[in-house]
């Protein structure tokens, strides 16, 4: 098998991949087409069927695996695949783990990292809390580990939300060190639990889509609420210590314009908000730049709110 990672400009493809999105459109001269995105476990890229109605091209629908014959191209210097022909796989011809996007890293052995920092906290209270969650309960265990970190954003894999959350928990661990007037067991509570309602707000692989509780709620108000029903099983939990725990939480994305319930009103909201903000940022930029081979400009990218390209040194 080919692997979308491995795949150049001008290259002819003739290989199964899981149809992630399908979705028709029109162009500016009236013809419609297909939108497609196709997805391996190294990645995914967007997909174009000019001609819909060809004989060519069976009928598919998300999630489907599919037979592609097409040709590679690049287009605001990204790679495109120009489908020619498609048809829905039988099973059989493909494994399915080839087909999940999963992080390059050990998910154990990241998990057991978090497992370390829940060790180091002192106070009784954030311990039980975390120990809830992250030794107890069997089922968030295996949803967490499972979870991405994001539809599309960044760390849009199987691992991803693993990988993000120690990432995030080293930066506040560093911040911890280097800025006394931060409480450590606060702040790395908060680290580790922020984004745990992501393993309610979007759907398990394949689909890593949207549910209508990610929809309605999102995953900063459903998190505050998970800490909520833990905490309501600990005897004697701390009201102030719980509202600044949940208020880390809701204002983690730091403006109302990017999702937060709550601005940061305590030193370690904000040293949380800054930790989560340059993790995401830095592992948007290592996605766009894996693989490209382009040293042109990028094109806008919406989460950096700037038009992006790779360093060039002489």
């Amino acid at each position: 098998m080919r692997f979308i990672k491995d795949l150049h400009e001008g290259d002819r493809v003739s290989d199964i991949y899981m149809c992630k999105h399908k979705s028709a459109a029109v162009t500016k001269n009236g013809k419609n087409y297909l939108n497609v995105i196709l997805q391996d476990k190294t990645g995914s890229i967007d997909a174009k069927v000019w001609d819909p109605n060809s004989a060519g091209i069976e009928d598919f629908d998300d999630c489907d695996y599919i037979e592609v014959v097409g040709d590679v191209s690049s287009f605001n210097g990204a790679l495109q695949v120009s489908i020619k022909r498609a048809r829905i796989a039988r099973e059989g011809e493909y494994v399915p783990g080839d087909y999940l996007p999963t992080s390059s890293k050990d998910i154990d052995v990241m998990y057991a990292d978090i497992i370390k920092y829940i060790d180091s906290i002192s106070n009784p209270y954030l311990k039980k809390l975390l120990c809830a969650f992250f030794k107890e309960d069997e089922s968030f265990i295996k949803a967490f580990k499972f979870s991405s970190a994001a539809k599309t954003v960044h760390h849009g894999f199987v691992g991803g939300l693993v990988e993000h959350t120690l990432s995030v928990t080293e930066c506040c661990d560093f911040f911890a060190k280097h800025y006394p007037i931060l409480n450590r067991d606060l702040l790395i509570t908060a680290a580790i639990c922020h984004d745990i309602g992501k393993t309610r707000e979007i759907t398990p692989f394949p689909a890593n889509d949207y549910s209508d509780d990610g929809n309605l709620l999102g995953h900063i108000v459903m998190g505050t609420e998970m800490v909520g029903e833990k905490i309501r099983d600990i005897e004697a939990f701390p009201h102030v210590l719980a509202s600044q725990l949940k208020h880390c939480i809701l204002s983690h994305h730091g403006e109302y314009e990017y999702g937060s319930p709550k601005k940061p009103a305590i030193v370690e909201a904000v040293a949380l908000n800054f930790a989560d903000n340059i993790d995401a940022k830095m592992e948007t930029f290592t996605e766009l730049l894996e693989g490209n081979e382009s040293t042109e400009w990028l094109g806008f990218n919406r989460l950096l709110d700037s038009n992006v390209r790779m360093t060039i040194i002489d």
